[in-house]
């Protein structure tokens, strides 16, 4: 047998598969991918606003702190303390369930959800009287580092919306 007679010809092997066009399951992949992605950024935007009154009040509070250092005026930094908190937390609860309170009272809603109860000693009781007591006085009494630690745990842990 002659071999050189026989018309034989090279493998030729198929192209390989190709990435594109992409396999219908892939196009499922990325449908859902997106959804959830666009859910998530949609969540976290929420999330981000809703923080929006707690970012405010904070660099109202580093404001109202710097501007202390300058003045150290306990009774004006009381009055501002007293309305940051009162505008801080009508943000996050219904104003009819804190717009009416005075006193103990909203001391005791302003411990409400806290880890320990900043408003029931010494540096946040002041908040009652320190804006209502005579610029010229003796404020040997008040203890405003804690009353400002205070304040910064309050609005740093809000209150959930209700609504």
């Amino acid at each position: 047998m002659n071999d050189s007679g026989l018309p034989l010809r090279d493998l030729h092997l198929p192209e390989p598969v190709g990435w594109w066009p992409l396999a219908p399951g892939w196009w499922a992949v990325i449908a859902v991918g997106s959804v959830v992605l666009a859910y998530l950024l949609w969540r976290l935007y929420l999330r981000w606003q809703a923080n929006a009154p707690r970012r405010y009040a904070m660099r109202e509070l580093a404001r109202y702190e710097a501007e202390y250092l300058v003045h150290r005026d306990p009774v004006t930094l009381g009055k501002q303390l007293s309305e940051l908190l009162r505008r801080g937390m009508l943000a996050y609860a219904p104003r009819e369930q804190i717009a009416g309170l005075t006193g103990e009272q909203w001391l005791a809603w302003l411990d409400q959800g806290m880890p320990l109860p900043y408003f029931h000693t010494e540096g946040g009781k002041s908040l009652l009287s320190l804006p209502y007591r005579d610029p010229e006085g003796d404020f040997s009494d008040i203890d405003v580092s804690a009353l400002l630690a205070a304040v910064r745990m309050r609005l740093s842990v809000p209150l959930p919306r209700t609504a």
